[in-house]
């Protein structure tokens, strides 16, 4: 019998994040994933690295420590890693109050941001709208990777530089503490097991995922053509909607005016939870999104009326040279109601790390960092 220090379940970022974080340490690692290739939610997003939109605290200092590593990948293996930053543009006088708000709390909070009026926000953002801008908050932090490409270089690098074996095609069927049996009928002895499936780890222990509070989360997308002329957005592009999605704005208290309006005005922007923003990646094609479906909610058929909403906002947003959308797509990831990940030890040595809450690219190798600091 095979006997390895670690056995990872699932190759999405979580997973191969937590591998890496292993081989740092020394540790011999094997990694499982059921699949032929990354094509779950870890490929199914912006490629957005996003600081910004933590809450001040662990969750801000730990994208902040993912970054790094995110930088740290890209220098050692030649990966393209955008130090794009962001930008998050103010339409409405609400919008532009949540804004000034944070910018003013956002040095005591360890955020460093700029508030940028009309003309400064312009030239920061070449894709943003002129029309109707009041002003934009610009931020540096931001990284923008491109998770389809990113996903297979971090699994080859981990291979070939840090001799980590990653298995795909190969289901876990059992997990025991000791040892992980295949579907094939291969046992592996395991010194510690990390189930990094996703929500998927209801397969291997049902009656914990029914008791875990997760929540399955769906998103639309879209992708455009490559922009012509090599154009580039600038930084990411996020819109006034996005200001009542992520957390790290819930520190404003002029917050609660806007979310009145947007629902009051726009109430199926909240009933499908649309809030618009854009990336560009190595290619030049601009990721458009995205929208949040929850459990019974969620149908495996995409519905074309959240994709017009999102274009209304996002064509009122940015500006692009091609708006021909190349390709659009679904995914679902796991999200806990409260912490930045879910974790679980359901038998000795065997840990679950899982939803991260759509926020994998961004906190993913920070949070392997700290759960490895805390079991060695």
């Amino acid at each position: 019998m095979q006997s390895v220090d670690v056995v990872v379940v699932g190759a999405g970022v979580v997973g191969l994040a937590h591998a890496w974080s292993a081989a740092k340490r020394g540790l011999s690692v094997v990694v499982y994933d059921r699949s032929p290739k990354a094509e779950g939610a870890s490929i199914r997003n912006f490629g957005m690295v996003w600081p910004i939109g933590q809450p001040a605290g662990f969750c801000h200092e730990t994208a902040l420590a993912s970054r790094a590593l995110w930088l740290e990948f890209a220098r050692q293996s030649g990966a393209w890693v955008d130090e794009c930053g962001s930008i998050h543009l103010a339409y409405r006088a609400d919008e532009w109050a949540v804004l000034e708000e944070f910018a003013r709390r956002a040095p005591a909070l360890g955020y460093k941001v700029r508030l940028l009026d009309r003309d400064a926000a312009l030239d920061h953002s070449p894709a943003a709208n002129p029309r109707g801008l009041m002003g934009g908050l610009y931020s540096s932090t931001e990284l923008c990777v491109d998770p389809r490409a990113a996903l297979p270089a971090l699994a080859a690098w981990l291979k070939e530089q840090h001799r980590v074996e990653i298995q795909f095609r190969t289901a876990v069927c059992r997990v025991d503490g000791k040892t992980v049996e295949t579907a094939e009928g291969k046992q592996i002895a395991a010194g510690r097991t990390l189930v990094c499936g996703g929500a998927d780890f209801e397969s291997l222990f049902p009656e914990l995922f029914a008791k875990s509070g997760l929540r399955r989360c769906k998103l639309q997308m879209l992708r455009t053509r490559v922009q012509p002329d090599h154009w580039r957005i600038g930084p990411h592009v996020a819109s006034g909607l996005t200001l009542r999605h992520y957390r790290n704005f819930e520190v404003c208290e002029s917050l609660a005016a806007l979310k009145a309006r947007v629902h009051a005005e726009t109430p199926e922007l909240d009933r499908y939870g649309i809030h618009v923003m854009a990336s560009q990646n190595q290619a030049g094609e601009v990721i458009l999104g995205d929208s949040h479906e929850y459990d019974a909610e969620i149908s495996p058929f995409d519905k074309a009326r959240i994709d017009e909403l999102m274009l209304q906002e996002l064509r009122s947003l940015v500006r692009l040279k091609d708006w021909t959308i190349a390709e659009r797509w679904s995914g679902i990831y796991a999200k806990h109601a409260a912490d930045p990940q879910f974790t679980a030890d359901p038998l000795p040595n065997v840990h679950i790390i899982t939803a991260t809450g759509g926020s994998g690219m961004t906190m993913s190798f920070g949070l392997a960092e700290d759960n490895w600091r805390r079991w060695t």
